[in-house]
């Protein structure tokens, strides 16, 4: 794994019902452990998010639990934590709030399969993370446990 596309994982806030995203691309050589920390870039390439959606996609049902992360039961940034930490070798940040700080932002527009989708009251308030999977369409850990929906669900 010497080069690839990398890409800090696509961030999403909706904020007072306007949803706002982000992301970062560049191209470097990967001289370290593929294990990295939530400031470094992730490996996002097709491979990397196809073996990060079968987990994701692996845990659907799964019960909500608040503070889980895995494998049986979840809370939201625990479910992304998991998925990412299982399918890409890359480490997150425990909290939404936390895993919102450490990446950086782009348009809807702009929003790649792989992508995160945060939800909170302001920036400073992220409450909900989301795996982006693509044509609208998230998996996450809520209430009702590991679901697929749509992005603009309402809550």
């Amino acid at each position: 794994m010497n080069k690839f596309v990398k890409r800090l994982i696509t961030t999403t806030v909706a904020l007072l019902g306007l949803v706002t995203f982000a992301t970062t691309t560049a191209s470097a050589k990967s001289t370290t452990s593929t294990k990295s920390t939530a400031k470094a870039t992730a490996v996002i390439n097709k491979t990397t998010y196809k073996a990060v959606y079968k987990i994701a996609k692996a845990h659907l049902g799964a019960r909500y639990v608040y503070g889980a992360t895995g494998p049986s039961a979840f809370d939201c940034s625990g479910f992304t934590s998991y998925v990412y930490n299982h399918g890409a070798d890359f480490t997150l940040p425990r909290t939404a709030q936390a895993q919102y700080n450490a990446n950086k932002h782009v348009t809807y527009a702009h929003i790649k399969k792989g992508d995160w989708v945060f939800f909170g009251t302001s920036k400073w308030a992220i409450s909900h993370v989301g795996l982006y999977v693509g044509k609208g369409q998230m998996i996450d850990a809520q209430n009702r446990g590991v679901v697929k929906e749509a992005v603009h669900a309402p809550w």
